[in-house]
């Protein structure tokens, strides 16, 4: 009876992993414990300024968007047809014959601490070697800083999903796809334009708003190079994993450094 060496059994896990980490049964599920605990901790401390709850600015982005177009039930019919879509997704992928399994959760939350650290120091490296100096290292001076440790852990976990959700798989997905059918243009041409706008968005974000940062070179150089290093991260590595990864960087800058 035929059976495969060691060696080719490992690759062959390595290879169901890559594959079914970036499935939408395991990627979407991966990032539900976010959605729940930003939420959790919004709750449990709400934090008030000027009459108006603190949210993460994607989050309020999108929530302003739904209200705008659908009126005061806009928000909750946006976080409804996004939970519907999820669940019609994972419910399709796991009819396909896919399983679940435990390991494979802890193993995508390996990958993401990891990936989260070497985030940093590479996108910070890029940085570094553009402008030719290491100040875009050191992020995290603005007004966020002077908060209390769970409302910055709040916004951290909120900006690894919504701002995902709104820079990636919404403004990136968006613009590929309008440049595609509507100018003609190519995947691949598509596909870094709309990453190179989106990054730029991304970044810009960032000193926007009562809460956003006072504009410096090196952090919109480095969010900017973060951006297209993030969009790279989820077209090969799903939604899941990205956010994740997105989140622990944040933790790590917001809350722990």
């Amino acid at each position: 009876m035929p059976s495969q060496s060691p060696s080719a059994k490992v690759a062959s896990r390595r290879q169901s992993y890559w594959t079914a980490s970036r499935s939408p049964r395991y990627s979407l599920l991966f990032a539900l414990p976010l959605l729940l605990f930003y939420e959790a901790l919004v709750i449990a401390r709400p934090a008030h300024v000027r009459g108006g709850e603190i949210r993460n600015g994607a989050d309020v982005m999108l929530r302003e968007l739904a209200y705008a177009l659908m009126g005061p039930w806009g928000p909750v019919a946006l976080m409804a047809a996004v939970m519907l879509v999820c669940v019609v997704l994972v419910r399709r992928d796991l009819k396909r014959g896919g399983g679940l399994h435990a390991g494979t959760f802890a193993l995508m939350f390996a990958e993401s601490a990891v990936l989260s650290v070497a985030f940093g120091l590479v996108v910070g490296t890029a940085t570094a070697e553009l402008l030719g100096q290491l100040h875009a290292l050191s992020m995290g001076t603005g007004p966020i800083q002077q908060m209390d440790v769970t409302t910055r852990l709040m916004l951290s976990v909120g900006a690894g999903l919504y701002e995902e959700l709104l820079f990636r798989v919404l403004l990136v997905g968006g613009l590929a796809f309008t440049a595609r059918t509507v100018l003609g243009m190519s995947r691949l041409t598509a596909g870094i334009g709309a990453t190179i706008l989106g990054a730029l968005a991304f970044s810009a974000f960032h000193y926007v708003g009562a809460y956003g940062e006072p504009f410096q070179l090196q952090s919109f150089v480095f969010r900017a190079i973060s951006g297209v290093a993030l969009s790279a991260l989820y077209l090969t590595r799903g939604f899941g994993i990205t956010a994740w990864t997105h989140a622990l960087y944040d933790i790590g800058v917001l809350v722990i450094g």
